[in-house]
């Protein structure tokens, strides 16, 4: 009996080994009751062992927002060995009262801060005006923070242009202003193409602008609900994406797959292409996330990373 010779191994499996390891970050958002911080802590604790660069957490301006993201990083801090990345933004809040945050933050032993100019008071789609008092936009609060402190800033760069840009090219010029105000890390917002992310990659660094450029990626199981995202930020919806959910409203099942396969695709992609750090919108939810992880090589480390944390705790 002739044994039958063994299969070559997958071209993806070579690259695989090749290729250097990929680092990840995770962002989640504040939670408003008791049950979206149980889902919020129960994904932290997924995630963690998974050793990610830093973890972020989203703020909104003024009252509840804004407590609850200090209370979230905060535990955070206190909780696990993850280094958390708090968002700050300009908005409704005046110049002594934003340092003051970010002092506290330092206390806290948060190294490392988000600067965004943040969107609008009075909604998304009106017009911006600064607060009296207040940083007016991301590169002054970015030129802020440095001053007070040797904090690590990340801040926001949009590979489709941001929806108030007058143009791609303008757009690169305010980020250009946070690089040039101290930002070390740009974090982009979502996008679905890759060739759109290298585009801008090759503009972006033709500007003279060295830091890493680290892709976001919106794992999508809610197409409507991305969409919407997607109009709310400038970035488009390829006609290929919608057909990949189409007469799937009713079906969230197989809307998972779908959203694993194709999230998949993309980040492997872009690892492929070379890409080391992503950076993932988890909509505080852990598994498909975990599972993409998982597919870039990235594996549990024998301990966990999160203490065991209360089932609820008010904030």
């Amino acid at each position: 009996m002739t044994t039958p010779a063994l299969a070559p191994a997958p071209v993806r499996a070579s690259r695989e080994m090749d290729r250097p390891p990929v680092k990840v970050s995770f962002e989640f958002f504040p939670p408003k009751t008791e049950e979206m911080e149980k889902t919020l802590w129960a994904s932290i604790a997924r995630l963690a062992p998974l050793s990610p660069d830093f973890v972020s957490v989203t703020y909104g301006a003024g009252g509840s927002t804004r407590e609850r993201t200090h209370a979230t990083v905060e535990r955070i801090v206190k909780e696990t060995d993850l280094a958390p990345a708090a968002h700050l933004t300009c908005v409704a809040a005046t110049r002594d009262e934003i340092d003051a945050v970010v002092r506290a933050y330092g206390d806290a032993g948060v190294k490392h801060i988000v600067a965004l100019r943040g969107d609008p008071v009075t909604g998304v789609g009106t017009a911006y005006e600064p607060h009296p008092g207040g940083y007016a936009y991301a590169s002054d609060l970015v030129a802020g923070i440095r001053r007070i402190g040797d904090f690590e800033v990340s801040v926001s760069a949009y590979p489709e242009k941001h929806p108030e840009s007058a143009s791609l090219d303008a757009d690169i010029d305010v980020l250009k202003a946070k690089v040039d105000a101290g930002a070390t890390r740009a974090i982009t917002q979502f996008f679905f193409e890759n060739d759109v992310y290298f585009r801008y990659l090759d503009k972006v660094r033709a500007r003279g602008i060295d830091i890493p450029i680290v892709p976001g990626i919106l794992p999508v199981t809610n197409f409507k609900q991305a969409s919407s995202f997607a109009t709310r930020t400038g970035a488009s919806v390829p006609a290929w994406l919608l057909r990949r959910f189409e007469g799937l409203d009713d079906d969230a099942e197989t809307r998972k797959l779908i959203a694993a396969a194709v999230a998949a695709e993309q980040v492997t992609d872009l690892v492929d292409r070379g890409v080391t750090d992503i950076h993932f919108y988890t909509l505080n939810r852990a598994d498909l996330v975990y599972a993409i992880c998982h597919l870039l090589g990235l594996r549990p480390k024998a301990a966990s990373a999160v203490a065991d944390v209360p089932k609820a705790v008010a904030i």
